[in-house]
């Protein structure tokens, strides 16, 4: 039986959660730019980045498409443009090897930030100010004051002001402050905001952080005609999305509910032992979790914390360690800012009987905290920096 702790109420009333789901619909609505499936559309369409980040590391075929998102946080990041981009390989030899997925995100800065100048010289006659300062620059290195609510790097947190206004649809033109809305509106400059992006940057700074060298950018690199380009999956758009709501007594999933078609074969016993006792409690809560919102595709929450398929394997380690790798761009911290379920496999394949099944439980996508542009982008032009594809695949039942 799963616990869920914090995620239900003693009270018996459903419980809305900072996550925000989205779900996927043929139809678009006003935004169609967050997408699963279909071609990429960059930020700028006379200036698309290097093919080669959407090369399969493996095989060096070009992947497809299957997440496209409006990642835009005008709170957070004012001034900055961005959309995520996740590419998936379509060869079969591919699959469950490092870089058959890969992540990009695409940022356009319109106005640089100004450097803030510190009054200096006013601090100098305070001399027991520093003993005052500690736990302020400590909640600003972690995040806990500055950001609008308790949960600190969360933009979504449900104490205080809500980014997504009084629409009930997140994805609609009444949602100011939407992440995936396609027409982003400056914020309304806040002083505590820019002040922790200073402390965080300084201290970042302080750090010369060398075991994680800056990656230089790939050969730029065109891409081909899209009828050369490898068959794309299905477009399906978010057209919907609401925030996560939980029953607090959740339903019960079979231990061996899995997304497989109805005409494999009954796996042995002995296969089914070892499946089973594969699956801890964390692919229970994963379960359970999907299970009270079954349609959702894919999971937001900037800086949150994502749900974890498997705690045992490489990604669910570091994830748990908190071991994701830098930015590759800027040495900065990585966070999570969105993940796929189940669920949009299931959507991308519903109505093309010739896709051969994908085997992943779910992707998860670190940013970098920053939303750094490429290094030596002007204001104003798009910029694109490879960003952590942590792929948690399906776990086996039977032997292939």
């Amino acid at each position: 039986m799963a616990s869920y702790d914090s995620d239900s109420s003693d009270g018996g009333e459903f419980e809305e959660t900072n996550v925000l789901l989205g779900y996927a619909s043929k139809d678009a609505e006003e935004d169609t730019i967050s997408k699963l499936g279909g071609h990429p559309e960059w930020l700028d369409s006379e200036s698309a980045p290097s093919a080669a980040y959407a090369r399969c590391k493996v095989c060096k075929d070009l992947m497809a498409l299957i997440l496209q998102l409006n990642g835009e946080l005008p709170e957070r990041f004012p001034e900055h443009e961005r959309r995520l981009y996740v590419f998936a390989c379509r060869r079969e030899t591919c699959r469950r090897k490092e870089g058959s997925i890969r992540a990009l995100r695409g940022v356009r800065v319109w106005k640089e930030e100004a450097p803030k100048e510190e009054p200096k010289e006013e601090k100098k006659e305070e001399t027991k100010e520093p003993e005052n300062k500690g736990p302020g620059l400590g909640e600003t290195l972690f995040g806990a004051k500055g950001l609008g609510s308790a949960s600190g790097a969360n933009p979504f947190s449900s104490g205080g002001a809500n980014p997504f206004s009084s629409s009930s649809n997140p994805f609609s033109s009444g949602a100011p402050a939407n992440p995936f809305s396609s027409s982003p509106q400056p914020a309304k400059p806040a002083s505590p905001e820019p002040a922790t992006a200073t402390l965080t940057k300084t201290f970042a700074e302080s750090l010369n952080i060398k075991d994680t060298p800056a990656t230089p950018p790939p050969a730029a690199e065109p891409w081909p005609a899209l009828d050369a380009r490898t068959k794309p999956y299905p477009t399906l758009y978010l057209a919907d999305a609401d925030y996560e709501t939980l029953d607090p007594t959740p339903s019960k999933v079979p231990t061996n509910a899995r997304l497989e078609d109805a005409d494999a074969a009954e796996p042995s016993v002995l296969d089914r032992e070892a499946f089973e006792s594969a699956m801890d409690a964390t692919f229970q809560k994963f379960a359970d979790r999907l299970a009270q919102n079954p349609d959702q595709v894919i999971r937001y929450e900037f800086a949150g914390t994502p749900l974890l398929y498997s705690k045992k394997d490489a990604v669910g380690e570091a994830l748990t360690k908190g071991a994701i790798p830098r930015c590759s761009n800027c040495t900065a911290r990585r966070v999570f800012e969105v993940q796929l379920t189940p669920n949009a496999i299931a959507e991308l394949e519903a109505d093309d009987l010739s896709l051969e099944g994908m085997e992943w439980g779910t992707i998860i996508v670190g940013v970098c905290e920053k939303d750094c542009s490429p290094r030596g982008t002007p204001v104003g032009e798009p910029g694109y920096v490879e960003e952590w594809a942590g792929v948690q695949w399906e776990e086996l039942s039977k032997g292939k």
